[in-house]
């Protein structure tokens, strides 16, 4: 639209969990890099290892720019507040696959401690970032690999309270289930199992994981029997996020729904500060990849609307609007 446009990433490279939340088997690293090359050659300029609210202040980029955007993620991960917690050998699931994602593009990273093999593993959560967690331990080279899912097992096809159109709950095998499957014999997830207690080793390192079976009914969660405990060298948290972090939303005094994200009112991309604007994972909620291409480019055509008082960006769907004019 030709405004001038400087992205600020607080890590060392761009591309944010496209280029390190992402495992490279599900998606290449070079195809993040083909994009932000020829983002860099239509004259988007890249600032790597900023923090934006740490190394710099989010209200003097404010003061400074015409507009400002804030594309941050949902990358406050939700811990599990249990019985031996602060125990060595638990991470969050984004540390563990950002540590490897690393190594592999030539980083200096030597925290043997972040790397499965020969560990019996424990990843807590299902979901994309649980089953990435599945195949990067399995690549690692890990011992054994067991995932805890606290819903029940779906069903192999539709129940009768989830209709067409609604999203199918139904029993489903990923690359990284499919894997382990073929290698250990077993798919890795235990469903309805919560989590009791990490074991101590006696020196400060987890040890074994104390779970719980669980099942439910339509009112609530109901728990039937402990199965004394599981052992395990390294457990993985991946149960999901609480949204972005907190202290660009407090310099900026920007408002947050209920869910933490960045509000935007009447599902639009502007929030409650003057002139800044927000969109993908901060603002709905973590989702996919082609949500985070539709929320970018709608974002832009709204900055681009409130800078000029009009758009030619395409609209949802690729659509350009054309007002006709006569006389």
């Amino acid at each position: 639209a030709g405004h001038s446009v400087t992205v600020y990433e607080r890590n060392d490279r761009i591309g944010g969990l496209l280029q390190y939340g992402i495992p490279t088997m599900k998606l290449s690293k070079e195809v993040v890099q083909r994009r932000v090359d020829l983002l860099a050659k239509e004259g988007v300029v890249f600032k790597t290892n900023v923090n934006v609210g740490k190394d710099i202040a989010a209200k003097d980029l404010y003061d400074e720019h015409d507009a400002v955007l804030l594309c941050t993620g949902a990358t406050w991960p939700r811990d599990l507040p249990i019985p031996g917690r602060q125990l060595d050998g638990i991470y969050f699931a984004m540390t563990f696959l950002e540590s490897w994602q690393k190594k592999q593009m030539g980083n200096n990273i030597d925290q043997p401690h972040l790397h499965a093999k020969d560990k019996e593993v424990i990843i807590i959560g299902g979901g994309d970032t649980g089953c990435d967690c599945i195949a990067t331990s399995l690549r690692q080279g890990a011992k054994s690999i067991t995932t805890f899912e606290i819903l029940p097992e779906p069903p192999g096809k539709r129940s009768k309270d989830n209709p067409w159109p609604q999203f199918p709950r139904v029993f489903k095998v990923d690359y990284g289930h499919e894997e382990v499957q073929k290698k250990f014999g077993s798919d890795p997830r235990q469903f309805s199992t919560l989590s009791k207690e990490l074991i101590d080793d006696g020196h400060g390192h987890v040890s074994g994981i104390s779970p719980i079976a669980t099942y439910s009914t339509s009112k609530q969660w109901i728990c039937v029997i402990s199965y004394g405990w599981i052992r395990c060298d390294m457990v993985l948290l991946a149960m999901g996020f609480l949204g972005p972090e907190k202290y660009i939303a407090s310099e900026l005094n920007l408002t947050l729904d209920p869910r933490s994200n960045y509000q935007t009112p009447n599902g639009r991309y502007s929030t409650s500060a003057p002139k800044v604007f927000a969109a993908g994972d901060c603002r709905r909620g973590q989702s996919l990849v082609v949500w985070a291409i539709s929320e970018g480019r709608q974002a832009a055509r709204e900055v681009d609307s409130f800078l000029m008082s009009s758009s030619t960006l395409p609209g949802p769907g690729g659509v350009i609007t054309v007002v006709s004019q006569k006389g």
